[in-house]
């Protein structure tokens, strides 16, 4: 009688111990790569650091704000609540400022300002290397915080910028091919869709240089500026 209760509690005590072992192994079997696509719209912001024309500084810029399109695919490598997320994109990021125009010395006094603009459609395929944390992982809701450096691989031939009332001839922009910036947002999954909302900060100056035909000698136009660009993406995980 005594061994057939000591059979019974060595049971009792090993099954938990071999369910929980079979648990484990379970989780290690688990796939720890992830395969994704996301869509979404976003809009762009100019911060300027140096704008002039005429030989004049252009201080006050109406920045308006115009949507662009992406589509990106990634993968997504998790171990236990943190992930590691490359992923390739192309976008298409739109951008519109106006601001009133400088008059020349020349000008009767109290004659109203003209407004000239500068409309940009910029191209890109992006490269951000994302690093995220999942602040709540309980399947099939989760929460996730990341960022990470993104390149920027400006298209020449679809980016297209256009001055409007510059009284200047065939003005053209030539743009830093290979940008760098820094990628910060937060995504809320609801398993297997998730939504992403992204704030990406431009680090260095876009514009190379600002050519155009004249006969008469002006002053170059300069506009340095970075972008900062607001996304918002509805995705699904594989």
């Amino acid at each position: 009688m005594r061994n057939v209760v000591m059979l019974i509690l060595l049971l009792l005590f090993v099954s938990p111990l071999r369910a929980q072992q079979t648990e484990e192994a379970k989780k290690r079997t688990e796939t720890t790569i992830n395969y994704g696509a996301r869509v979404g719209f976003n809009s762009s912001l100019f911060l300027i650091s140096d704008f002039s024309f005429g030989n004049v500084n252009i201080d006050e810029v109406q920045n308006n704000y115009k949507i662009g399109y992406f589509g990106s695919i990634f993968m997504r490598i998790n171990f236990d609540r943190h992930f590691l997320q490359p992923e390739l994109s192309y976008s298409i990021s739109r951008c519109n400022i106006t601001f009133d125009k400088p008059q020349a010395e020349a000008t009767a006094e109290g004659t109203p300002s003209q407004v000239a603009s500068i409309n940009s459609s910029i191209h890109s395929v992006d490269l951000p290397i994302l690093y995220g944390y999942n602040i709540i992982n309980e399947k099939p809701y989760g929460l996730a915080i990341f960022g990470g450096p993104k390149l920027r691989y400006i298209l020449t031939h679809p980016s297209k910028i256009t001055y409007n009332n510059f009284s200047l001839n065939n003005i053209r922009e030539e743009l830093h091919k290979l940008n760098a910036g820094f990628t910060l947002g937060v995504a809320v999954t609801i398993s297997p869709i998730f939504f992403d909302f992204r704030y990406d900060i431009g680090l260095h100056n876009l514009s190379k240089h600002v050519a155009y035909d004249t006969e008469e000698i002006v002053t170059p136009i300069k506009f340095q500026r970075r972008d900062n660009v607001l996304s918002f993406s509805l995705g699904v995980l594989f």
